[in-house]
């Protein structure tokens, strides 16, 4: 009976083993700087990914005071001094991402250590701040591209991590999001229409709340907004430079710059990059 239940079983795992993710490298964050939390029905697991590029705050432009305000918070968290979680939200290709991205390449010397979550894993992070919680390292876990629908309960998990349950998350855990909406979820004009004024005070209805508070509990806000053309060409200037030559930025490279925001609608670090990708591969194939 019992050879007959243990082939049972056995035959019972061969067929699951099947649906089981495969197992992922393991993580040494002394040498791994970043890493992907990827949810799955029975728990989740980190897998260690390398990092993206050796862009460092300083090629980022015309965002000072983000930079600043983002780099001392972080500095704080990582020697133990009280810091906020980050809202980095605004226009696109504003240099949200970026600025993440460029952080830990510049603070991975002094501990940071950088887990990026997509959305639709969010119900997961409640385990992976809990799996955290123990680890000699300083996180960042990052959400990139942060927004909600009206009828998504993702965002609950992210509330519930942020502010709202007893222990709340760990001293070696902050999160930092990047999103396109500032309160991350749809604002309708019918919201307001519960809106009140009692005497000098401006009450929100139910609806209008519920979307406050998420975006409430993120300490930092830095906002993030188009630039004007002198920032958008001094971009262009950096990037062009850095992938070629300071001897490929002339009069003729400013001018199709500037054609180039206005075919694209627009001027932003990713505009501006995207120039000098295009302007120095056309200025190498025809050399």
């Amino acid at each position: 009976m019992d050879a007959e239940l243990s082939a049972r079983l056995a035959k019972l795992l061969d067929r699951v083993e099947a649906f089981l993710p495969p197992s992922p490298p393991r993580i040494d964050w002394s040498r791994d700087v970043a890493a992907l939390w990827q949810r799955h029905p029975l728990g989740g697991q980190l897998l260690p990914v390398p990092v993206r590029d050796a862009a460092t705050l300083d090629d980022l432009l015309g965002v000072e005071r983000q930079k600043r305000a983002l780099l001392a918070n972080s500095r704080a968290f990582l020697q133990g001094l009280p810091a906020n979680h980050a809202l980095l939200w605004g226009s696109r290709g504003s240099g949200k991402s970026s600025m993440v991205r460029a952080l830990l390449n510049t603070l991975a010397g002094e501990g940071l250590r950088l887990i990026q979550v997509d959305r639709h894993d969010l119900a997961g992070l409640p385990g992976l701040v809990q799996q955290l919680r123990d680890q000699p390292q300083r996180f960042v876990v990052y959400c990139d591209d942060l927004s909600f629908e009206a009828n998504d309960d993702a965002y609950k998990a992210l509330k519930s991590v942020l502010d709202g349950t007893l222990t709340g998350p760990p001293d070696n855990v902050l999160l930092y999001a990047t999103s396109n909406r500032r309160h991350l979820l749809p604002e309708s004009l019918s919201d307001n229409q519960a809106t009140q004024l009692v005497g000098d005070e401006l009450h929100h209805g139910d609806a209008v709340e519920e979307k406050i508070s998420l975006s409430d509990r993120f300490g930092l806000w830095l906002a993030f907004y188009p630039f004007n053309q002198a920032t958008y060409l001094e971009v262009c200037e950096h990037w062009v430079t850095r992938l070629g030559s300071g001897e490929d930025w002339h009069a003729e490279a400013r001018e199709a710059a500037i054609r180039f925001a206005t075919l694209r609608g627009g001027r932003s670090g990713r505009a501006a990059w995207q120039f000098a990708c295009q302007w120095i591969g056309e200025q190498r194939l025809g050399a």
